[in-house]
């Protein structure tokens, strides 16, 4: 299995080659491919395995904040049932500076009983919702090296 969603294959592709300003033809000269098989792949009329679509992604560099924007209901619901509150954004999505190979920072505010397995469990339902490493920080008892996170977290 890759590191994305394959049955998401098309908006995927969409949304980064939008996102990265690219018509189908330089997104396909930039992945190494003939231009009708990537309109094919966006169209959903070819089938794209997870090397072929991490490839089109990484040559439109598409990045974490994409996804986070697309899928922000969809992370604020998963948080929630893992006991979790308040999801907010820090780091280089925040600040522009993500690209395919960023991870995605978040900052939550755990219930009386949340505990290291909800947290877990939570990374893990963002990393397979964006196909992107995530990393979660509670923002109980926040060591002081992190007080520059909470400044600049913003909500999903």
């Amino acid at each position: 299995m890759g590191r994305f969603r394959t049955d998401d294959a098309p908006a995927l592709i969409r949304a980064a080659r939008l996102d990265a300003g690219l018509t189908q033809t330089q997104l396909a000269h930039r992945a190494g491919l003939r231009p009708p098989s990537l309109m094919q792949m966006e169209a959903g009329t070819q089938t794209v395995s997870g090397e072929m679509l991490e490839r089109v992604l990484r040559a439109a560099d598409y990045r974490p904040s994409v996804p986070l924007a697309m899928q922000a209901d969809e992370i604020a619901a998963c948080a929630e049932s893992h006991g979790l509150s308040n999801p907010r954004v820090f780091g280089s999505s925040v600040r522009g500076e993500d690209d395919f190979d960023s991870d995605i920072d978040l900052l939550v505010t755990p219930s009386a009983d949340t505990d290291l397995f909800d947290l877990a469990l939570f990374v893990d339902d963002v990393e397979k919702l964006t196909g992107f490493p995530t990393d979660v920080v509670s923002d109980a008892n926040l060591p002081v090296q992190l007080a520059d996170a909470v400044r600049e977290a913003v909500p999903l």
